[in-house]
């Protein structure tokens, strides 16, 4: 996901430095290259040989380090990095970067760079909380540089409150989000469905589907690395929501149709991929359904949820652009560009149910993009390499 791309991360003293041990990890685990800036301060906590062993790249200290004379270091670096992130920041790096003061190595670099700078603090609750800190920190935020907020608990001096390092997961996201993809989507809004729809029965039974929402919420994560603004509305599942994305939970078909026509209009692109209950039960008493025990009798108590695709066909402003998904059994191109006319999509997104690898709770998936202009069957991709390449395909739809 990282390959070719150059990642600096800048660390200060403070006893959460560990965490940017398993971070250079996970970074180089993902093909980056990673340089690493310690500080003076920050050796008192981790030494420059852990992070050589990982990163196969020799750990800075110094400013006027001459190992290596054939270049500036502190300029090369700079221009090099794709992103750097100063993870734990302290207090004295953060004052340093606000008031443009350069003595060490990292606060050198960081002079010299263009590229896009992260900052994350770690401190005492009492220091974070100080006037002079915050306005520090409002002064790199008012420069483009992103402040990534600590999280609250108990710190290590025994205080509670904020103060604390962000896990290595929330601190990878902010990196992804920067660099893993080309920001395409940059200025767009897509919203995404994803996952089952739940219609009770009565207080303790309900229909259902077998959507687990992967596919869904893979487009949500990669339409957010490519830049867009994403809002996720999403039925019952068992996923971590996606970083840096507005989700909305819904339990009910009507849920999600309502949460969906209340921000259409301003949608630049829909992504349907959720897998609605068709039936909702109609106008009947509990009492009915435990004493039925006749399938076919239930049924008949039986009426059809909105359908929310063809609502968005019928309401589509000029410039929008919709993708629903088709899962069949079978006559899957028929059936699918029907679904396509019939409900005034630009592209639907069709796969089978009974093919290995592919449809409900599985890591891959093969689908084929059908168009009004043609059709592009693509090979069995992970969700997010087939979420990627919808995309591409409906960003190119005039």
């Amino acid at each position: 996901m990282l390959k070719d791309k150059n990642i600096l991360l800048g660390v200060t003293g403070s006893i959460s430095a560990y965490k940017i041990v398993n971070l250079a990890s996970a970074l180089v685990k993902l093909h980056a290259n990673v340089d690493v800036i310690l500080t003076k301060n920050g050796e008192r906590f981790i030494t420059p040989v852990t992070f050589e062993t990982l990163t196969k790249n020799r750990c800075l200290t110094d400013t006027f380090d001459r190992g290596d004379v054939s270049e500036i270091k502190h300029i090369a670096l700079a221009e090099r990095a794709d992103v750097i992130l100063i993870a734990p920041a302290s207090a004295d790096i953060i004052g340093k970067m606000a008031h443009g003061i350069a003595d060490d190595m990292l606060s050198t670099t960081v002079l010299a760079a263009g590229c896009p700078v992260l900052v994350a603090p770690a401190m005492n609750v009492n220091m974070f909380r100080h006037p002079a800190v915050q306005e520090n920190l409002a002064v790199l935020e008012k420069r483009g540089i992103t402040v990534i907020p600590p999280e609250s608990g108990i710190l290590a001096c025994g205080a509670v409150g904020e103060g604390k390092l962000p896990s290595e997961q929330t601190l990878l996201d902010f990196i992804l989000r920067e660099t893993a993809h080309k920001k395409d989507l940059s200025g767009k809004k897509v919203l995404v469905t994803a996952g089952p729809t739940q219609e009770s029965l009565d207080p303790v039974r309900f229909i259902t589907n077998h959507s687990t929402g992967k596919m869904g919420y893979a487009v949500a994560r990669q339409a957010m690395l490519r830049g867009a603004e994403v809002t996720l509305v999403s039925g019952p599942v068992n996923i971590s929501p996606p970083p840096f994305v507005k989700v909305v939970q819904v339990k009910s078909a009507e849920d999600m149709f309502q949460a969906v026509s209340v921000c259409c209009e301003e949608q630049d692109y829909f992504v349907m991929a959720a897998a609605v209950a068709d039936y909702t039960p109609a106008e009947i008493k509990s009492e009915k359904i435990k004493k039925s025990s006749d399938e076919s009798d239930l049924s008949l108590q039986l009426k059809r949820t909105k359908d929310i695709l063809k609502w968005l066909g019928e309401h589509k402003k000029d410039g929008q652009l919709i993708c629903g998904f088709s899962m069949e059994t079978e006559n899957i191109m028929e059936n699918s560009k029907a679904k396509l006319q019939k409900k005034n999509a630009d592209m639907i997104a069709a796969n089978s149910l009974r093919e290995k690898g592919s449809g409900f709770d599985t890591e891959t998936n093969h689908i084929t993009l059908i168009k009004k202009d043609g059709v592009i069957d693509l090979p069995m991709l992970s969700k997010e390499e087939a979420a990627d390449r919808l995309l591409d395909v409906l960003s190119e739809i005039k």
